[in-house]
């Protein structure tokens, strides 16, 4: 139990963020929002004016808040405004419904590229990731409540923020590797970060952990009952502030110390640690088969499952992006991953994306046909290829580095 009290968070902020902008408070609504034209973003953003806050509401309940293009768009544009508006001090994010955020609609764009519209499906990357960084960079207190399922770019678009709510309905996973596809939106960043080798397994098995065992691994700053939420956001809504330490001292007001249950997968991180801190997913297969052998351990021959589950391609891709994150800025882990992205919807080296979302979310056939079909059938090059620099005619992902500093 001590190895978990040491991972319980403590909150940080940056020398910049602890500065307390003295301005003019106005309890009058930001009416920059309404400069967007798109009705249904509009309808799937919602926003929430209080005196010294705003609040963006992800609205796509029926779809788990799954993002698209429009809705990412929006919500940068907000938050740009936001940022320049010296009558807000702090911000807030959440999810209407069961689930904070789903991640990518990626039915939509499953769709988009069968039509052949690579480009959008590009400038959707483009655009999360641009606003991913801006989160990352926020110059102003930010909150998310991860209230429900949390998964895949729902993480890149809360996490990177100064403070993350979660609750006893929070399920956390990037499930990316069923699908064909890889943890993006910073997940190589976030998850490299994890104690030991978790963030491995999170990636490559998808496997899921609750907000218990979020503020273990300090994913989390704070941990609130679904009970006490509704308190919690009057709390927030009533403070006239743009002082940092003001909001967590609210947030701290509700939140619970807790521990994570023994039957929880980080009373596992010794078995993780040996299994997953191999150079190869080969060698990642290879442990865990000796592990069963040896402890006759039932979560061994089900994280085998999973792997034996996910495309093969994926999984080396998804090894290697990690191993790359741990020493990497959060801006060079999103060009990086939008390099993989754009080869992984190219369809130069395999159609596993497109192949994973028809086999699990169109057809639900759940047998998808992978591309090559297993680990021994994935070269070097494949892989090489997804990490390499694009040529003259396809431009990098360009991030605000210069005029940014990232908190996290």
């Amino acid at each position: 139990m001590q190895r978990f009290k040491a991972l319980l968070p403590r909150t940080r902020f940056s020398s910049r963020a602890l500065c307390s902008h003295r301005r003019a408070f106005s309890a009058q609504p930001d009416y920059a929002e309404r400069n967007d034209d798109d009705e249904d973003s509009q309808n799937q953003i919602l926003v929430e004016g209080r005196a010294k806050s705003r609040t963006a509401i992800l609205n796509r309940p029926s779809s788990l808040n799954a993002l698209t293009t429009s809705m990412v768009a929006r919500l940068k544009r907000l938050y740009d405004s936001w940022e320049e508006n010296s009558d807000i001090g702090f911000v807030l994010m959440k999810g209407r419904g069961s689930a904070f955020c789903s991640g990518t609609d990626v039915v939509r764009l499953y769709h988009s590229l069968n039509e052949g519209k690579t480009e959008e499906a590009k400038e959707f990357f483009k655009t999360l990731y641009s606003f991913v960084y801006l989160q990352g960079t926020y110059l102003k207190p930010h909150v998310s409540i991860l209230n429900g399922r949390t998964m895949g770019c729902g993480s890149g678009i809360s996490l990177p923020g100064m403070f993350r709510v979660v609750t006893d309905k929070t399920i956390f996973s990037h499930p990316e590797a069923q699908i064909g596809f890889h943890p993006d939106a910073g997940a190589s960043y976030l998850l490299s970060r994890l104690p030991g080798y978790l963030g491995e397994y999170l990636a490559l098995t998808g496997d899921k952990l609750n907000g218990v065992e979020m503020i273990a691994c300090r994913l989390a700053t704070h941990y609130s009952l679904n009970a006490r939420l509704a308190w919690l956001e009057e709390r927030l809504g009533k403070l006239v502030t743009d002082d940092p330490s003001i909001v967590e001292a609210s947030l701290s007001q509700y939140a619970d110390l807790v521990y994570p249950e023994r039957s929880g997968i980080l009373h596992k991180i010794d078995t993780i640690d040996r299994c997953f801190s191999h150079d190869t997913v080969e060698e990642i297969v290879e442990a865990l088969e000796k592990e069963a052998a040896d402890s006759l351990d039932q979560w061994c021959l089900t994280t085998l499952g999973k792997l034996r589950e996910a495309s093969p391609l994926s999984l080396k891709v998804i090894l290697q992006s990690i191993r790359e994150g741990r020493f990497e800025t959060l801006d060079q882990c999103l060009v990086r991953e939008y390099r993989v992205s754009v080869r992984a919807i190219s369809k130069q080296v395999s159609s596993d994306f497109i192949e994973g979302v028809r086999a699990r979310m169109v057809d639900k056939d759940f047998a998808p046909k992978w591309d090559p079909p297993s680990l021994k059938d994935v070269s070097e090059d494949m892989v090489d290829h997804y990490f390499s620099p694009f040529d003259e005619f396809e431009p990098e992902l360009v991030l605000p580095t210069a005029l940014r500093e990232p908190y996290m």
